[in-house]
């Protein structure tokens, strides 16, 4: 299984990006799909996570982006898009795509996010 994210970019502040991930090789099912950041000199941290039950999705935010982003996901596609709007210089960081695959953690390699004037 490979994760391959794209849409990352530079952008000014209260501006948007969507970034867009997308699993290829022979999947099942997904449970967790989640989008996590890591800014230079901090540790990663779950930016938004998305969990099927059944026919609902379930997901849930930091706080410090909730009501500014907002995750989808496309099982069809076995896909997860992050939309990020009301960007700040505070979500400058590389955004990485996961997916939870049974027992089996998968991770994307990254892409730049940069929020500047």
């Amino acid at each position: 299984v490979q994760l391959v994210e794209s849409g990352g970019g530079l952008v000014q502040p209260g501006g948007s990006l969507r970034l867009s991930c997308a699993a290829s090789g022979r999947i099942f099912s997904i449970n967790t799909m989640a989008w996590y950041r890591q800014a230079p000199g901090k540790e990663r941290e779950l930016v938004a996570r998305i969990i099927r039950v059944g026919s609902t999705n379930y997901a849930n935010y930091v706080d410090s982006v909730k009501g500014r982003f907002t995750i989808f996901r496309d099982n069809a596609k076995n896909a997860v898009d992050l939309q990020m709007n009301g960007l700040k210089a505070d979500d400058t960081a590389v955004y990485y795509c996961y997916m939870r695959v049974v027992d089996t953690d998968y991770w994307g390699r990254g892409t730049q996010v940069t929020v500047s004037s």
